[in-house]
């Protein structure tokens, strides 16, 4: 499973024109699932980015996880994090879990990031055509894999 992790000042996901989900200060974390993924995997991940001290303190240092600003998440799925760019122009997606897999994880991924932060956190909707705005705040951006927990 792999994470990116933008600290935001505000965000949204936009489908069909109309908002699905909106934050100002949090996170948007945008996540693509492999086949080989499982719930260890989210719930190492859910812990990892519910303690993360990406906000400053009040000296301006990186010191304070979500749950200290009491910000909010938005979710996005997004397979092309999959991608393998080794042979050729165009990207392969064939690390991708495919549908009846990657559903299922990522709500489980969303369900548990929610119970974590303690409130309902925003999402995009699987397979959707979304359109994914943000104000990166920093700019912020962390990238996690669950392949190099090492």
């Amino acid at each position: 499973m792999r994470l990116v992790i933008q600290r935001v000042s505000e965000a949204s996901v936009k489908i069909d024109g109309k908002i699905k989900s909106q934050i100002e200060q949090g996170l948007l974390i945008l996540i693509g699932v492999a086949e080989n993924d499982s719930s260890e995997d989210i719930d190492w991940l859910v812990k990892k980015v519910i303690n993360l001290r990406i906000f400053d303190d009040e000296n301006g240092v990186m010191n304070k996880s979500i749950d200290d600003i009491n910000g909010d998440i938005i979710v996005v799925s997004q397979f092309t994090l999959m991608a393998s760019c080794k042979k050729g122009n165009r990207p392969s997606y064939i690390k991708a879990a495919k549908h009846e897999i990657s559903i299922p994880l990522y709500e489980e991924f969303c369900k548990k990031m929610s119970g974590a932060l303690g409130k309902e956190i925003g999402t995009g909707i699987f397979g959707a055509d979304m359109k994914v705005s943000l104000t990166n705040d920093g700019p912020v951006t962390i990238c996690i894999d669950t392949k190099n927990k090492e």
